[in-house]
């Protein structure tokens, strides 16, 4: 089978937009308690907070980069506007929090 340089095209521009369309897990569908008990049970997990808003979600400092230091996060989700779903890993260095 040939390929053809607009079909090679036609992937590569696709490609982006593909994965920026994937879907996390929505802590606005879920409980508190199932927002918590999925970052307990993956230790580390990406969950989107609203529409086009994600962020990483971690048990402890064990899924963090080296030298990163957790920071606890709360999360709005179905039952609660704060919920504490675990923490998200942070660089000390950084004022701003850089993930």
């Amino acid at each position: 089978m040939k390929v053809t340089g607009s079909v090679l095209l036609l992937l590569a521009l696709a490609g982006p937009s593909v994965a920026l369309a994937q879907d996390f897990p929505n802590t606005l569908n879920m409980t508190c308690t199932e927002a918590q008990a999925l970052v307990t049970n993956q230790g580390a997990v990406t969950l989107s907070t609203g529409p086009n808003v994600f962020n990483r979600y971690v048990k402890d400092e064990a899924s963090c980069a080296g030298g990163q230091q957790t920071k606890p996060a709360w999360v709005q989700t179905r039952d609660q506007q704060q919920c504490s779903v675990g923490s998200t890993c942070v660089d000390p260095n950084n004022e701003g929090g850089g993930r």
